[in-house]
């Protein structure tokens, strides 16, 4: 007996076929690959599971994509907690959620422990510019192949479209942006509006015949652990909201209010709650927070942490790790700075992550019920359509924030943003974008190949004296 027949006896595959271990290898590949903010990060999630794999269609990509967006914390994470769960049950998310973020929880401490020892070290910065310019030719080739297949009609364009204008021309928040977009499409489906009458069209993405998680888990008989019980609901709430906050109230009670990692466990705690629509929602409060009340960080050094968190993998709120080690590094007590600075960041990451899980597997049973509501598919149609629109918003600021060095705030006919300061613009990530684009949309080169050769330039750009 074959040592695969042993194990597919111990545990035998799910209906969709795809075993443990090659999702574990799987989203061990994503992780490493999440570059680029939550953009980039559905833009490579996009292109292993639904064009590569097929293991997921773009219609259910997108449907738990827009509930992910409803979210406080990391859409992307949590979209890669919510296929896992679909594939593989609690396991297959937390697999799937927690590997999305070792390689940035191991990034980010290393540079942590880095600048607080040395500073900005400059070989560092040249490789991850070379990596972000890469990552920017990705985002955009996702955009384009989910904007032609998930907007299929002309209302579905304009609700996109003015998504992205609402969000980043003026401001509006995305809460207003989601439930508006719902409600539109609630009420085209009760006049009869045929634009919000989508349903899926499994062949316009290839996928016909090997969309195995769509055609045999998600057929006739719905799986039992995507099912929605109120035993199940209790028991999740209670194991998960325990591993969330007891380790908070143990640290309260033991260490006081006053403590740096009291402090760490109850703001960052908070903050998990609020993040709706992503980590730029409440950076700005976050900088606020740690320098001017508690004193965590120094004016300038936010702005390090974040350009830490944008181009190593991972979710960007894993800046907030950098915020806890710094932190903690400060005020270390009767530890050693690095050891505390190391907890800090450990504890903030803890808080912050861990109601992900909660939301996810609270919420995901209810979310696959509703996709057989015509009702409310139509309401979920629009929110597709807007999240679409969210997505080529945070596209465009990682676009921006890539190929310029400056941005020029803008507060004029009621318009509120940050645009491109044309003089400001860098040559050399132009150019490095550009060579990525070409690579990856004219010549098909793969994206590991174009992410080595893109770091690799930026390094000689840095030994030749060339990037400032």
């Amino acid at each position: 007996m074959t040592e695969a027949t042993t194990v597919g006896k111990l545990r035998p595959l799910p209906r969709h076929g795809v075993s443990l271990n090659d999702a574990l290898r799987v989203w061990a590949r994503v992780a490493l690959l999440s570059f680029g903010g939550p953009a980039g990060q559905i833009a490579v999630m996009h292109r292993i599971l639904v064009e590569e794999k097929r293991w997921i269609s773009e219609e259910r990509f997108l449907h738990a994509l827009s509930y992910c967006m409803l979210l406080p914390g990391p859409e992307a994470q949590q979209l890669a907690t919510y296929i896992g769960w679909l594939m593989h049950r609690t396991l297959g998310g937390l697999l799937a959620g927690g590997l999305f973020i070792v390689p940035g929880v191991i990034a980010i401490m290393a540079l942590s422990y880095v600048y607080a020892a040395f500073g900005n070290v400059p070989i560092t910065v040249a490789l991850f510019f070379g990596l972000k310019a890469a990552v920017l030719a990705i985002v955009l080739e996702a955009m384009i192949r989910i904007g032609k297949r998930s907007l299929k009609n002309r209302v579905m364009k304009m609700l996109a479209a003015a998504a992205f204008v609402g969000i980043f021309f003026f401001n509006v928040p995305f809460p207003i942006i989601v439930f508006g977009a719902a409600l539109i499409g609630f009420l085209g489906a009760a006049l009869g509006v045929k634009a919000f009458q989508v349903t899926a069209d499994h062949g316009s993405n290839g996928n016909t015949g090997n969309d195995a998680l769509v055609d045999s888990l998600l057929g006739e008989s719905q799986p039992e652990h995507t099912r929605p019980t109120l035993p199940r609901f209790l028991r999740v709430a209670a194991i998960w909201l325990a591993l969330w906050l007891v380790p908070v109230i143990v640290l309260l009670a033991m260490l006081g209010s006053e403590n740096v990692f009291s402090q760490i466990a109850v703001f960052f705690s908070k903050m998990a709650m609020v993040t709706f629509g992503g980590a730029y929602a409440v950076l700005a409060y976050v900088a606020q927070q740690a320098v001017d009340h508690y004193g965590w960080l120094k004016p300038g050094e936010m702005l390090d942490g974040l350009g830490m968190a944008e181009t190593t993998p991972g979710p960007l709120i894993m800046v907030l790790q950098f915020v806890g080690f710094m932190a903690a590094y400060r005020d270390p007590g009767t530890l050693s700075p690095m050891l505390a600075g190391a907890l800090g960041g450990l504890l903030a990451t803890w808080v912050t992550f861990t109601p992900c899980f909660l939301w996810i597997y609270l919420g995901a049973p209810f979310i696959e019920i509703i996709r057989g509501n015509k009702a409310l598919a139509s309401g979920l149609s629009a929110i597709t359509a807007a999240v679409v629109g969210v997505v080529l918003n945070l596209a465009v600021w990682f676009a921006i924030h890539t190929i310029f060095r400056e941005t020029i705030p803008v507060h004029a006919l009621m318009m509120d943003f940050n645009a491109p300061k044309l003089a400001s613009v860098d040559p050399w990530a132009l150019g490095l974008s550009a060579t990525a684009a070409v690579a990856i949309f004219r010549f098909k080169v793969g994206m590991i190949p174009t992410l080595a050769a893109c770091c690799a330039l930026g390094i000689v750009l840095h030994i030749t004296g060339l990037l400032r």
